[in-house]
């Protein structure tokens, strides 16, 4: 009897803290996104975006930053967070990392036809892929697609191994801190996000007489948002809503389209980053 009662007062202990714990995620939205850039410039760019969901969905919407790539990746794979903006690469390692329970659900148009651009200053005398033996380089975050795996399967294909032709390889951690590389001169090229380099040239934060384009790659998939599998499929269709019907007809669209660099979001899937996939295996980036 009284062992009974024990196991009775245990359990109700376990569901008194369980459930609670459960209400309190079904009632949350984390998201995180790759750390592209710096901390400062990703809770500005998603912090509208996060109020904007939070109205759209019912839920509490937060934004949590993390440190590099793959704590992006580990963060969605351990359902630390629910949704997180994921770059080509940092997609196809968290397939792969979660056995393929994992969701690309939306890209902004642009992904469908993503660049990378090298970068130098224009005295270098860097005008083409080849220019760049014995030179020096940085990448960016080696989880970055468009900083690093793109780039570098490009280079490759040019006939140029980067270990081994350049004086030195580098890796800046992001596409801003590459630029700052390359405008300093601690490196004489970087390889950076098309996207990321247009809103500097827009933005003025480079002198395009000093630092400038000399090779821009073909095109591919890049960006995602992605889910875990074990999202409720409600919920998950109501973001991929969220998503689809920003506007830059509203200011509030206009500004969370505008700080994504975003013309509109549209469906994806995984079937768009198997190409990514080969590359990234071809590179030994993934097993």
């Amino acid at each position: 009897m009284i062992k009974r009662q024990m196991l009775r007062t245990v359990s109700l202990c376990f569901f008194a803290i369980v459930l609670p714990l459960q209400a309190h995620a079904a009632d949350v939205l984390r998201i995180t996104t790759i750390p592209e850039e710096a901390a400062s410039e990703q809770i500005r760019k998603f912090t509208p975006l996060a109020n904007y969901l939070q109205k759209r969905l019912g839920l509490k919407v937060e934004f949590r930053p993390v440190a590099d790539y793959p704590a992006a990746v580990e963060a969605l794979v351990n359902k630390q967070i629910e949704l997180a903006w994921l770059g080509g690469l940092t997609f196809v390692q968290a397939d792969i990392r979660s056995g393929g329970k994992v969701i690309p659900i939306l890209q902004r148009e642009e992904d469908s036809k993503f660049r990378s651009v090298f970068i130098s200053q224009t005295n270098s005398g860097i005008k083409k892929l080849g220019d760049l033996k014995g030179k020096t380089l940085t990448f960016g975050s080696s989880s970055s697609t468009s900083g690093h795996l793109m780039p570098r399967s490009y280079m490759l294909e040019a006939g140029l191994n980067p270990e081994k032709d350049l004086s030195r390889v580098a890796y800046s951690g992001a596409h801003d801190a590459s630029i700052a590389a390359v405008v300093s001169g601690r490196v004489d090229a970087a390889a950076v996000d098309m996207t990321v380099w247009k809103k500097f040239v827009e933005t003025k934060r480079v002198d395009t007489t000093k630092v400038d384009v000399f090779y821009e790659t073909p095109t591919f998939f890049n960006y995602n948002w992605t889910v875990h599998a074990d999202m409720a499929p409600e919920l998950r269709q109501k973001i991929e809503r969220a998503f689809i019907e920003l506007s830059d007809a509203t200011p509030e669209g206009k500004e969370i389209l505008s700080l994504a660099r975003a013309t509109r979001f549209i469906p994806t899937k995984a079937e768009n980053y198997k190409d990514m996939e080969k590359a990234a295996r071809s590179a030994g980036l993934v097993k």
